[in-house]
């Protein structure tokens, strides 16, 4: 069964922001393994993140994706401050930010959904155990939930 998101009748773009170059293969290979079609951006940090929003410099031409997962322990700008500015700004803060992290601190829990983060989610270090949350990721966000028009 071939998976995709859907915005609006049109295949939402994932923005993926994560410095490991380990859990940007493992999120891939996921997401091919159950055969998630969307197009996959990945940016490395936090600044490169609100660029790639933004549409600045090297991401001039980039699409508004339509879904956001965010690891919070990123250099130059962590996660819990994308997550901020994402939130701040009213022409992103209605792209749903999936939290996806090692982190099991409460703290970070609370202060992502403080936040406004849509959810938070532990990553697992196994594969076929990180392969079963990019499928509950894929299957919440495709089958579930009814996201916004898309509005640029």
């Amino acid at each position: 069964m071939v998976a995709e998101i859907a915005f609006a009748g049109e295949m939402v773009e994932i923005l993926l922001v994560e410095d490991s170059p380990t859990d940007v293969m493992m999120t891939r290979e996921a997401f091919e393994y159950h055969d998630v079609l969307n197009p996959l951006h990945v940016v490395e940090d936090g600044v490169e993140a609100l660029a790639y929003l933004r549409h600045e410099g090297a991401y001039a031409g980039s699409r508004l994706p339509g879904l956001i997962i965010l690891d919070l322990n990123l250099p130059r700008k962590n996660g819990h401050e994308v997550l901020a500015e994402i939130k701040r700004d009213p022409s992103l803060q209605c792209i749903p930010v999936v939290i996806l992290t090692t982190s099991t601190a409460e703290s970070d829990v609370l202060g992502t959904y403080a936040g406004y983060a849509n959810c938070y989610v532990t990553k697992p270090v196994d594969f076929q155990k990180f392969g079963h949350v990019v499928h509950a990721i894929r299957e919440f966000w495709c089958g579930i939930v009814t996201l916004p028009s898309k509005t640029r």
